[in-house]
């Protein structure tokens, strides 16, 4: 990280989506505040928001469904979401490495650290997250009705179809082929993983 980066940025909850960055540029546009760069979670902005661009920020980002995060703890559990859905919902080469390996390494903390954390104020594992993102991009991909189910367990990093379809039933309920018959299953947002 350059020095001066964590200074001008800014982190924001739920903004999970191309969507989303469209909709927070546009906050921004609107609160007159410069950035840099907009990525899933992340405002790298040109100098820092004033405390009234502060306040209009949250107000205005509130409304979209957004949350800007302002202490710590928040903004490594963000950092932490943002890498999960990015792997699986946007990336899908470095999904198949370590989860633990790769958040150690971008958040330059220790994963246990970061587990530790990730329990007390989500009151879920980071694991069981990134399997609740991992059920929900399988459910977008049966819907979509494009790949069979070898080719969704292999871009998702599953060892077989077998333990794709347990996961799957474990926390759906349902088989793959019985969600994807029914075709009118509800799927979840990201933001509420």
């Amino acid at each position: 990280m350059k020095k001066g980066q964590a200074e001008n940025t800014i982190f924001i909850k739920n903004m999970v989506c191309n969507r989303c960055i469209a909709a927070v540029k546009k906050i921004l546009d609107d609160a007159s505040v410069s950035y840099q760069s907009v990525s899933l979670g992340e405002v790298s902005v040109q100098q820092p928001v004033s405390a009234k661009q502060n306040a209009l920020l949250q107000t205005k980002l509130a409304e979209a469904g957004f949350l800007l995060l302002d202490d710590n703890k928040s903004k490594i559990i963000g950092k932490i979401k943002t890498i999960i859905i990015e792997l699986i919902h946007h990336n899908d080469a470095e999904g198949r490495h370590n989860l633990s390996e790769i958040l150690s390494t971008r958040l330059h903390k220790d994963y246990s650290l970061l587990s530790r954390l990730f329990s007390e104020v989500e009151g879920i594992t980071i694991e069981k997250y990134a399997i609740n993102q991992r059920i929900e991009k399988i459910k977008e991909l049966l819907a979509y009705d494009e790949l069979n189910l070898n080719e969704i367990a292999f871009q998702l990093g599953y060892s077989s179809v077998a333990h794709l379809s347990a996961q799957f039933k474990k926390v759906t309920g349902l088989t793959p082929s019985y969600f994807k018959k029914s075709r009118n299953l509800p799927r979840k947002p990201l933001d509420d993983v």
